[in-house]
């Protein structure tokens, strides 16, 4: 699904702006709907079906929202049972296999099984931005969308519908009616999605062979460094596929007229787990905090309350990740720490930026040994080797020849994951820049493209969510 969705992209996209920006403007959204449509049915045709349920499920209960907005406890009411059946969806599709397998244990409940669904891919995303828009009419945060074309582009929009970022409706429900579109601002989408598009293909994909490698290590077989290497490795490619595939996005949008908020800040350069928080994925951490932490009172009903809201926040945090029960730890340790800065840490890491910033990176990493596995056991193994209890030492043959072949990606890796270039370029004097970026964008467009058509190794570690 990813390879045809940058497929998809490379080979029609010229032809769907070309006749967007042909047609007239009343016929844009019309355009995009068919579009987005088309897109999703690209590798899972039975799943627009779904698509197309959630968009008019969606669709009439933020008008009968809005229709009894003088009534609350109607109004409540649909709200209700709009969010019932959005997670009704999401459950079935998303959890019922695991709670089914592993309820099938019980020896009284074995007549329970998988019934092997597949997971529609971007889901957890959809759903989450079709449930903002009733809270949001109801919250009188946004006006209802009478026009069906319009709401079913908001829902399916294809630049961000696989992996997001996670587009509320109160964000772009002005831009639904009305877009401005000019030659700097779709040059300027061009540009990021053309740095979205290298983060992706010439970072992510890299250093994602040697996370392979390592994570195809035996653990007895895993030195220290090694695992610690591997670890590390991981962490820059979901960081370059995830925020390359937002770069994406978000140049895509601007290439006809819509402006995303932006979903990652420079996040490894955080001094706290509370600000990587503020940098990574930002659109899911505000959606939690303005949907779930708010509602359920946040940290105005005094401080126990609030350390349980980030209880709840962040167990949700997990499983919303995926239906296993590493993500569910992987949530309720953030949470920890989290709780841990609240009460104490903060300000023990004010007196220091730079080792808070290694214990970041630290907690971090950890986190991701947790988050990069498919089952527990095989995390809790992995985080063994990474602390000794592999036979192969702290470093083998096997660790230097890593070492030797990505030594120069790594520091490339870690250059990219701060501000550093963005901050040269832009003290660079404007005739530079103004040959200098065109050049790199062309670069980076063609060098990727090669690799794509050259190479079959193409993985998206968010596609599954």
């Amino acid at each position: 699904m990813v390879f045809s969705s940058l497929l998809f992209m490379f080979i029609y996209l010229p032809i769907v702006l070309a006749v967007y920006y042909i047609v007239p403007t009343k016929w844009r959204n019309i355009w995009l709907f068919i579009v987005n449509l088309v897109f999703y049915g690209w590798g899972e045709p039975v799943y627009v079906l779904l698509m197309v349920f959630s968009i008019c499920i969606n669709y009439y209960f933020g008008m009968m929202v809005d229709r009894h907005r003088e009534n609350d406890k109607r109004a409540k009411g649909y709200l209700a049972a709009n969010t019932v059946i959005n997670l009704a969806l999401l459950f079935f599709f998303k959890y019922f296999d695991f709670i089914a397998g592993t309820l099938s244990r019980i020896p009284f409940l074995s007549f329970i099984g998988p019934l092997g669904v597949t997971l529609p891919i971007g889901i957890s995303f959809y759903t989450f931005q079709t449930m903002s828009y009733p809270i949001d009419v109801y919250r009188g945060d946004a006006a209802v969308q009478k026009n069906f074309i319009s709401f079913g582009t908001f829902v399916a929009l294809f630049p961000q519908l696989i992996a997001g970022p996670i587009v509320r409706y109160k964000d772009i429900s002005d831009q639904l009616s009305f877009r401005s579109n000019s030659v700097e601002q779709f040059a300027s989408g061009v540009r990021r999605f053309s740095v979205g598009l290298a983060k992706k293909v010439l970072l992510a994909n890299n250093i994602g062979l040697l996370w392979d490698a390592c994570a195809a290590t035996p653990v007895p077989e895993l030195s220290v460094a090694g695992a610690w290497l591997g670890i590390i490795a991981f962490s820059f490619q979901i960081y370059f596929d995830f925020s390359g595939y937002s770069d994406m996005a978000i140049g895509l949008g601007r290439m006809i007229g819509f402006e995303f908020l932006e979903n990652f800040n420079y996040p490894y350069i955080s001094r706290s787990v509370t600000e990587f928080w503020r940098r990574w994925h930002i659109s899911l951490s505000t959606w939690f905090r303005d949907y779930v932490y708010i509602p359920l009172g946040g940290n105005r009903k005094g401080k126990a309350r609030q350390l349980l809201n980030i209880l709840i926040v962040w167990g949700l945090t997990g499983i919303w990740h995926g239906a296993s029960w590493n993500f569910l730890l992987w949530g309720l340790y953030y949470a920890l720490f989290l709780t841990a800065e609240k009460l104490f840490l903060l300000k023990g890491l004010e007196r220091s930026s730079a080792l808070s910033r290694i214990y970041t990176l630290f907690v971090v990493a950890f986190g991701w040994a947790l988050f990069s596995v498919n089952d527990t056991a095989s995390g809790f193994a992995y985080i063994g080797a990474m602390f000794g209890k592999g036979t192969a030492g702290f470093i083998g043959q096997q660790t230097l020849y890593w070492l030797r072949n990505y030594a120069i990606s790594l520091i490339i890796l870690t250059v990219s994951c701060t501000p550093l270039g963005a901050r040269i370029i832009k003290k660079l004097p404007e005739k530079v820049t103004a040959v200098l970026v065109p050049v790199l964008i062309f670069l980076s467009l063609f060098i990727s493209t090669a690799y794509l058509v050259d190479s079959t190794y193409n993985p998206f570690l968010y596609f599954r969510f």
